[in-house]
């Protein structure tokens, strides 16, 4: 892990292949904010305001200020892993008279007996997902991208995230969630001979515009933890179905030892329960669905009651969600030991087209072509 002297002098390129915040590493502060097209605006207005917003992310990955109207929120710092990724959601296509593009992947999830969703918290236009390892250089791209959207489109719903800081431990490790489990252990991996193909659209894919992009699926899940933490150790493990100390199966081993579903106690039941979230979902279990998990954590203070509003920011990526998160996530709400303790209260899909090439701007191929 790289000494926290070097963070702020960490930067991620803006123009490549893919837009940056899908396989780079889980940043310290994340924020995810939604937006609508004001009244009026369309297809010409959204290409304007997306030429601005990716030449504001371009400057500030690089470390510079913005070019109108600084803030200097992040003055004295470098660019920190700052990564700033666009994706359009179902209704931007009918606001912008573009339907004939709009992908067959981003139809609607279906309804799902977890979800308690609050719409207006859901869904939007467009999406904007924003990390870094600094607190001050994630907020003033935010403040940038909200003050960049000016006329052309208005704050939908805004989430804030967060992860530990890299260097913080030992070792690099898998991150853990505030249920204090490791969360992300069976990531696909870029070496993973099939890694490209789970997850994003390929060259030749539907509709053209969407080459080498990725569809986001965004949940912010609630975690009940005043009834998780009433646990027993053992009963938390049970749930998961991994050691909560090291992330390793029940079944034994390491946390990326594969896991044994077959394997008895001396009472002839499974190692790992028939219920436990990391049987449910594996991808051998759900027809080979696999999606790249890249989440936050958030806390939003406490309830009337007391109890913490907190829980996480989940984000897959995957190529198609209707092989990717949707399986896995019909399987979860037949039968899924975790349920009891999580409850889904927004939802977003988005299609992130692939990255900018230089002098090119995010979704230039959708919105000139």
């Amino acid at each position: 892990a790289a000494p926290l002297t070097s963070l702020g002098s960490n930067r991620v390129m803006f123009h490549g292949k893919h837009q940056p915040g899908i396989t780079d590493a889980l940043q310290a502060c994340g924020h995810l904010v939604a937006f609508d097209l004001a009244a009026g605006a369309g297809r010409r207005e959204a290409a304007a305001l997306l030429r601005r917003w990716s030449a504001t992310a371009e400057r500030l990955m690089a470390g510079e200020p913005a070019t109108h109207d600084d803030t200097a929120v992040a003055r004295d710092a470098g660019p920190s892993s700052l990564t700033i990724t666009f994706g359009f959601g179902n209704s931007f296509f009918d606001r912008t008279n573009l339907q004939k593009q709009r992908p067959a992947a981003l139809d609607p999830l279906p309804d799902f007996s977890s979800d308690h969703l609050d719409k207006a918290r859901s869904n939007g236009d467009l999406w904007v997902q924003i990390g870094a390892d600094d607190a001050l250089v994630a907020f003033h791209a935010l403040r940038a991208i909200q003050k960049d959207a000016g006329g052309a489109a208005r704050v939908r719903w805004q989430m804030n995230g967060f992860n530990r800081s890299p260097g913080a431990t030992a070792h690099p490790m898998t991150a853990r969630n505030l249920m204090g489990q490791i969360d992300g252990t069976r990531n696909p991996k870029p070496a993973d001979a099939d890694f490209d193909q789970r997850l994003f659209v390929p060259a030749n894919g539907e509709p053209a515009w969407m080459a080498y992009g990725s569809y986001a699926v965004v949940r912010r899940i609630r975690m009940l933890l005043d009834d998780w933490e009433k646990l027993s150790l053992t009963q938390q493990e049970n749930v998961i179905g991994r050691r909560k100390s090291d992330g390793a199966p029940l079944s034994g081993g390491t946390e990326t030892t594969a896991m044994d579903l077959e394997k008895t106690g001396k009472d002839g039941s499974y190692v790992v329960p028939i219920n436990a979230h990391a049987r449910i979902t594996r991808p051998d279990q759900n027809g080979g669905a696999a999606m790249l998990r890249r989440p936050f954590s958030y806390h939003d203070g406490l309830g009337a009651d007391g109890t913490p509003d907190a829980g996480l920011l989940f984000i897959c990526w995957q190529a198609d969600p209707l092989r990717g998160f949707v399986p896995v996530q019909r399987k979860l709400d037949r039968g899924d030991a975790l349920s009891e303790y999580i409850r889904h209260e927004a939802s977003g899909l988005f299609a992130v087209p692939g990255g900018a090439a230089k002098g090119e701007y995010v979704g230039q191929r959708l919105l000139e072509g």
